[in-house]
């Protein structure tokens, strides 16, 4: 077993007040041990944020642009060795790690390039009026496991560009690339404008409700988001919550089996389903439900389960133990309530593997619908009509994506635009960019990430209202 070094804190490695344990999925065994912040931990790094940030503030962007760029470069030159971790602590393949690390480096890039530069909104005889963004502090970034690189690094990237300094906190159970990152990070920030701690689910609430944090960053459980917002209530922080999604996907009687049951097995099982983006309910109208449902089922069968590791292998485990149980209990649902045509199980033998399922005849009450999965599991679903199956995918508390599929791409846009989400695909699922707002309907979050729109939830707006002298 490997131990590693810790935290990032005010420019220097530490090793923490404690320790903790890290897993590897496909074993379920320790593979290394990494530092642990306590309540002191944090608090120095807070302080450290909160006096490194004015000189931060003070650089012209271009020289944060200019760093932010240079840890983009560091990102691809250390991409191997931080996607052999990702294997190790997230479990999933290494193509789908290095697919991670080049999307990291696409999103700091591109996000290094944006500005909010200052915009008149009136000019005349009598008053000038500005619109100006200013930083707003200190930025706690709480990433979740699913992503552990990618995510930190579009958190990052707009809170350092606006000139916010940040404490960013991996997920307990995927700490390692992170503190690799934060080693980077070191490196190229001056002390205290990049900070990396760990903990053990216990410093949360520390952070969210730090009188010296000014916005919360949070990506995870919609439970959880809650709780971030409750604690970031009485601060009036700003808050930016990225949360679960339960994505469902209409398939229109015209669309093409054979062409789309690959695209949407893709969309539902990526990353083992652990996306918050997957589509995670498919409605299928019921002229060509049961080819689907055989063509789903077909593929199932096809994709190779294992260690991300090994050559091959296409669905890894799922990440934690918490999340392989809960995996089977919607198991134990899809038997219970429907009629289970691929995979069905939790795989024997050491890690936390599932069989790739297809489940179908399931009503929307059963827990595998009503609820996020997040897990290689699909419930296919039939419907009669349009207004139905809108009616059903819309008939969920979150609202984070859903998709149509259709031969007729304007048919298929006009169901898209009745869908209640943040973003609806059209003959596609899951696509998302640095450049495209993504955005949370009901309670599949609050506020905007990536794009413009993204970069202006790391600034305070401030408007400077001129009053023109008047001639005598």
């Amino acid at each position: 077993m490997q131990t590693r070094a810790g935290l990032l804190i005010n420019g220097k490695l530490v090793q923490g007040s404690a320790t903790l344990d890290v897993v590897n999925p496909a074993t379920g065994k320790v593979f290394t041990t990494v530092g642990r912040a306590t309540e002191r931990d944090a608090g120095i790094a807070v302080a450290a944020a909160r006096a490194a940030q004015p000189a931060w503030a003070s650089l012209e962007l271009a020289q944060r642009r200019a760093l932010l760029l240079h840890f983009a470069d560091e990102l691809q030159a250390n991409a191997e060795d931080l996607a052999a971790s990702l294997v190790l602590e997230q479990g999933k393949p290494l193509a789908e790690a290095r697919q991670e690390l080049l999307l990291a480096q696409a999103f700091v890039r591109h996000i290094a390039g944006l500005d909010l530069p200052v915009s008149v909104v009136q000019d005349d005889a009598t008053h000038r009026i500005e619109l100006h963004h200013k930083p707003l502090g200190v930025v706690a970034a709480i990433a979740a496991w699913n992503f552990p690189v990618l995510i930190a690094a579009y958190k990052l990237a707009p809170a350092l560009l606006m000139g916010n300094t940040v404490v960013l906190k991996p997920a307990p159970t995927t700490p390692v690339a992170t503190l690799q990152m934060g080693a980077i990070l070191r490196d190229i920030f001056p002390a205290g404008v990049v900070n990396v701690i760990t903990d053990a689910n216990d410093l949360g609430n520390f952070l969210t409700s730090h009188p010296d944090i000014a916005k919360v960053s949070f990506t995870g459980s919609t439970a959880t988001g809650k709780k971030v917002m409750a604690s970031a209530g009485p601060g009036l922080k700003r808050i930016t919550l990225e949360l679960g999604g339960n994505d469902a996907a209409i398939v229109l009687d015209d669309a093409s089996v054979e062409d789309i049951a690959p695209k949407i097995f893709g969309s539902a099982f990526y990353n083992c389903g652990q996306v918050c983006l997957a589509l995670k309910r498919l409605y299928v109208h019921a002229s060509i439900h049961d080819r689907l449902c055989e063509a789903l089922a077909d593929l199932a069968g096809k994709a190779v389960v294992g260690n991300g590791a090994d050559q091959g292998v296409t669905l890894g485990p799922l990440q934690n133990a918490m999340q392989y149980d809960k995996a089977g209990r919607f198991l134990a649902a899809a038997r219970r309530d429907g009629k289970v045509v691929a995979g069905g199980a939790l795989l024997k033998g050491d890690g936390y593997f599932v069989a790739p399922t297809i489940v179908r005849d399931l009503h929307d009450q059963s827990e595998l619908v009503a609820e996020e999965q997040f897990a290689p599991i699909l419930p296919v679903l039939k419907y009669d009509t349009v207004d139905e199956a809108v009616a059903r995918a819309n008939a969920s508390p979150y609202g984070l994506g859903g998709s149509v599929w259709s031969a007729d791409q304007d048919r298929a846009r006009a169901v898209a635009q009745r869908l209640q989400v943040g973003t609806a695909w059209v003959n596609h699922h899951l696509h998302f960019g640095p450049h495209i707002p993504l955005v949370g309907a009901k309670e599949s979050g609050v506020g905007v990430e990536f794009g413009t729109e993204g970069l202006a939830e790391y600034a305070q707006l401030s408007v400077i209202n001129i009053a023109k002298q008047q001639a005598a």
